[in-house]
């Protein structure tokens, strides 16, 4: 529900009806999340906002027989303002995709802007809401609106997320054909570090149940994992980017969060987080060496309660492939942060 909308008043709602935005709703990954969450019995209120092609999102989306109530918003008219006020939970896909032969860098000088002035609006018009982000860079988006959110003076990192899922379900899926599991969902497998290519750490070490891997398949799967993104872009011609596995994963977060602000236990799920704000995870930080990591993390009404430091149980072939992660993470936090701190003349 949206907070002090009604009768002048100003209240938080309750945990039975959040109130969820998706900023970016009309493009490739926005429109299939939002037709996800508008299916889910969890959400209620469901905006959407896009720069173009909302209207006829909302009206195609609001004739589906759900809970949620759907509106629609564009730019014009504080669309950005009336989309946010009092939302609970945000979901921001928005921005351009990865085209053949782009690098995530290469999205940095496009979706920086967008991702900043997203965040600007939810500082102003919702701060306690929690923000999931999808756009990419993940590895610097992130950073950059924990920056904008510090500038607000309304940073929480337990309401701060980048959105790594996608990377745990393209482990869990490509793993089946080693295991032979009919429901490949049913594997839990932490995926570590950042997501894009080799910042991606999937620890396959650490599966439950567990799962043994052939030393011959293990390099090409791990590097299956990394680069699935490479995969659907060359499958669909560069016509595309991987939009429909992307929405899928997101909505899977998404209802993790939920449930747990409605008050379900025992919720973990990776996620991209600034780690000193979240307990546990400043110890994960120093024994890293970056501030922005992906770990397991358990979830709260409040957000982020937990950290759990899976590297202290790591292989050898693990603790390799999270050397190669930090040093690719770095420059990504670094360029996300400087995006923010520097004055306009500087960047």
């Amino acid at each position: 529900m949206k907070a002090g909308m009604h009768l002048g008043l100003s209240f938080t709602c309750t945990l039975t009806d959040p109130y969820s935005v998706v900023c970016g709703a009309s493009g490739g990954i926005g429109q299939p999340l939002s037709l996800l969450l508008k299916a889910s019995p969890l959400i209620d209120e469901l905006s959407l906002f896009d720069v173009v092609g909302t209207p006829g999102v909302t009206a195609d989306l609001s004739h589906i027989s759900s809970v949620a109530k759907v509106t629609g918003y564009l730019k014009e008219d504080d669309g950005l303002k009336k989309a946010l006020t009092g939302a609970d939970v945000v979901v921001i896909p928005a921005g351009v995709p990865r085209k053949p032969g782009m690098t995530r860098d290469d999205l940095f000088n496009i979706n920086a802007g967008i991702v900043g002035d997203l965040i600007t609006g939810v500082a102003e018009t919702s701060p306690k809401a929690f923000i999931l982000i999808i756009s990419n860079p993940v590895n610097s988006t992130v950073p950059i609106a924990a920056e904008v959110l510090k500038k607000a003076g309304v940073f929480d990192a337990k309401r701060l997320f980048g959105v790594t899922t996608l990377d745990v379900v393209r482990a869990e899926t490509f793993v089946q054909d080693i295991t032979g599991e009919k429901d490949p969902s049913k594997t839990v497998i932490p995926v570590i570090g950042g997501h894009s290519g080799e910042t991606i750490v999937p620890l396959f070490s650490q599966a439950k149940p567990a799962v043994k891997i052939p030393a011959d398949k293990l390099g090409p799967l791990v590097h299956r994992v990394q680069f699935g993104g490479d995969e659907v872009v060359q499958a669909k011609g560069g016509a595309g980017s991987a939009t429909l596995s992307m929405a899928y994963a997101g909505y899977r977060f998404t209802e993790s969060v939920i449930k747990a602000i409605k008050g379900q236990k025992g919720i973990v799920e990776p996620a991209y987080v600034f780690l000193p704000g979240i307990s546990g995870g400043e110890a994960i930080a120093k024994e890293i060496g970056v501030n922005f990591f992906s770990v397991p993390i358990e979830f709260g009404s409040s957000g982020a309660e937990e950290a759990h430091n899976v590297l202290t149980s790591v292989s050898p072939e693990e603790k390799e492939l999270l050397e190669v992660a930090k040093a690719g993470l770095k420059g990504s936090i670094d360029k996300g942060v400087a995006f923010v701190t520097k004055s306009p003349e500087q960047k």
